[in-house]
């Protein structure tokens, strides 16, 4: 009972007794006899109670205000393609530029500048017959069809609900959650929600953009990201830990990447809010609720933060656009590349994908989509018809960072570079001296060795090669190697008397290892690169390069170490031959380090003439 007021549910029990006790006889013969003869129907009796509770005078119970008021929103905007919104158009890079699919310079796009006009006037025919799988705001999602897909949270054993209690947020950050719950509301993702089991708090974080390097207050510089503004964010941990995981694959990143390098033209595609598009199964809703100063409210939609909901939208992608995966599109999460060896072939390509997206409602965000290019960004590589190269901007930054102060800064460096360790020769050889620095009760001492392994390393990142996609139909060719503490391997094939690279890996040796003899170190690193490129090379030909010529004698040799046998054992299911690269050979790749192209080329036809052919049919032009 509270002091200046009383609840209506507490005044309930008396007024019923009164009422009954008013109509109920003393003598209890009477009771009997009166109760007893009169058949009135129990509902009419219970109008009879409610008409009198209804006649009583109440006193004004006092209203307890727990939220904030969240005020209107704005009206609710139509499709894009009826009332087409106003837009900022952020300027391009050199290489792409705006087209309209709507009049009055309405319903932009991102396309290739390099296109003539008719191939322009192709590629907007196609988009304009297709523009409904393009969404220009928020309000143009209209969800996937719950056939297709719905997003499931199923719970592990005896788990108990929690609710967390809402955190506190300044009035800054109150705004920006109120306009983003009042943006869901009017998009129809979320909705109020009164009682939840389940209840998580709302979090406003930083918007980070790109790492960058900035000077400190002692003019040091040091790497940073920038901050674009904030981020609504669900703290859904507790509810994750309960949930039972979904272990839905996603595809092999380097894969994808080769299959993708080596078209002429592609599209990139991004889904809009790609999980808000997926309905969430009706009896899972209510544990998606989020408090925050405006109220409890719950997802009709996946929301992002859900441990589960990155396997669910692979799923769902794969369902969809099954038939095409691999064909003409690479999906991975929300980023889809159409690709296509010539403009036509691409714009039909581009033409199914659409279609499909209109068939079950996924829309495609216009501003991230570049349709028509000849090379872009894909997880983080430049991918184009020569092949797959690093990020310039990426290692722009990398190339500018300081020298390392820390084991977080160490760590964080070879995290950045190690991303790109399939384009560096010798990683692990290189990066030793700075993964010293990591091993457990190793004081931090940044020496000279560790300097020039860290400048190194940048300065391989900048000189990258670019790596070629494999062709199947030929053999691939390895070059092993190993040190004293490490053991390398580059992959390639041989293509119109050019070698081309595909993948360099190395491994760090253990303690182990290091005691080693040179034959057994120079086997490891062949069997190293079996494993490493084992969905490359099972059922190829593969010609291996080693320095020691004793590797063929031990891979014949029945009476080896068991270790020895255990690795040749190992080996046997590849279809290999070993040849040495010692000799003429070696000079001729220290010789041509460096060189590309017509002078390579012309250099080897000269050689030739003056030399036994059998001494350079191996040759490689690095």
């Amino acid at each position: 009972m509270e002091v200046d007021g009383c609840w209506k549910v507490d005044l309930l029990e008396p007024l019923v007794e009164e009422f009954v006790r008013k109509r109920t006889p003393k003598e209890p013969l009477e009771a009997c006899l009166v109760w007893g003869a009169t058949e009135k129907d129990e509902d009419e009796e219970v109008a009879e109670y409610a008409l009198h509770l209804n006649s009583q005078p109440m006193k004004k119970f006092r209203e307890r205000r727990r939220y904030e008021e969240l005020g209107e929103g704005k009206p609710r905007l139509p499709p894009s393609i009826e009332k087409p919104p106003k837009l900022e158009l952020k300027q391009l890079p050199v290489h792409l530029r705006y087209a309209f699919l709507g009049e009055s310079l309405s319903l932009p796009v991102i396309i290739s500048a390099s296109l003539s006009k008719v191939e322009e006037e192709k590629l907007l025919r196609v988009l304009r017959s297709h523009k409904k799988a393009i969404g220009w705001s928020i309000s143009d999602i209209k969800g996937l069809s719950p056939s297709i897909c719905m997003h499931k949270i199923l719970m592990e054993e005896e788990v108990k609900p929690t609710v967390e209690h809402q955190r506190r947020l300044n009035p800054n950050m109150q705004e920006v959650v109120r306009a983003e719950v009042l943006k869901l509301l009017d998009a129809g993702i979320i909705y109020p929600i009164s009682d939840s089991p389940w209840v998580s708090p709302v979090q406003v974080v930083p918007k980070k953009g790109g790492i960058t390097v900035v000077p400190n207050e002692h003019n040091e510089l040091i790497p940073t990201r920038t901050v674009t503004g904030w981020r609504v964010c669900i703290d859904y941990r507790k509810l994750n830990t309960a949930t039972r995981k979904d272990h839905f694959p996603l595809p092999f990143i380097d894969q994808m990447l080769e299959r993708l390098a080596g078209h002429e033209y592609y599209c990139f595609l991004d889904g809009y809010s790609g999980y808000n598009q997926i309905p969430i199964i009706p009896e899972d809703q209510e544990k998606t609720t989020f408090t925050c100063p405006y109220g409890t409210f719950a997802y009709r939609r996946m929301p992002f933060g859900l441990c589960n909901a990155p396997a669910t939208f692979q799923r769902c992608m794969m369902a969809i656009f099954s038939d095409m995966v691999e064909r003409y599109i690479e999906i991975f999460m929300d980023d889809f590349s159409v690709f296509g060896s010539s403009f036509d072939g691409c714009l039909e390509n581009l033409g199914k994908v659409l279609e499909r997206c209109e068939e079950t409602n996924l829309i495609l965000n216009w501003e991230k989509c570049h349709f028509m290019v000849r090379e872009g960004i894909v997880l983080g590589h430049r991918i184009s018809s020569e092949g797959i190269e690093v990020d310039k901007a990426k290692i722009e930054v990398i190339e500018k960072l300081p020298p390392p102060t820390s084991v977080k800064g160490i760590r964080s460096f070879l995290g950045h570079a190690g991303f790109y360790r399939r384009f560096i020769k010798d990683f692990s050889k290189i990066a030793k001296p700075l993964c010293s620095l990591l091993m457990k009760d190793v004081s931090f001492v940044f020496d000279e060795a560790c300097l020039e392994a860290f400048e190194l390393l940048k300065k391989e990142l900048v000189s990258a090669p670019i790596m070629r996609a494999p062709e199947w139909d030929l053999p691939f060719e390895l070059m092993c190697d190993a040190s004293d503490y490490a053991v390398g391997a580059v992959l390639g094939q041989r293509n119109d008397k050019r070698q081309h690279v595909i993948y360099y890996a190395s491994h760090t040796l253990n303690e182990a290892q290091v005691n080693y003899a040179t034959t057994e170190k120079e086997l490891l690193a062949i069997v190293f690169a079996f494993d490493k490129f084992r969905s490359y090379l099972v059922g190829s030909k593969v010609v291996v390069y080693t320095d020691h010529a004793a590797i063929k004698y031990l891979l014949a040799k029945k009476d080896a170490k068991p270790r020895l046998i255990r690795w040749v054992l190992l080996l046997q299911e590849f279809d290999l031959e070993i040849r040495d690269k010692k000799g003429p050979r070696t000079w001729l790749r220290t010789t041509f380090r460096g060189l590309r192209g017509k002078i390579v080329e012309r250099m080897m036809s000269l050689l030739k003439k003056s030399s036994p052919m059998s001494n350079f049919l191996s040759c490689k032009a690095y």
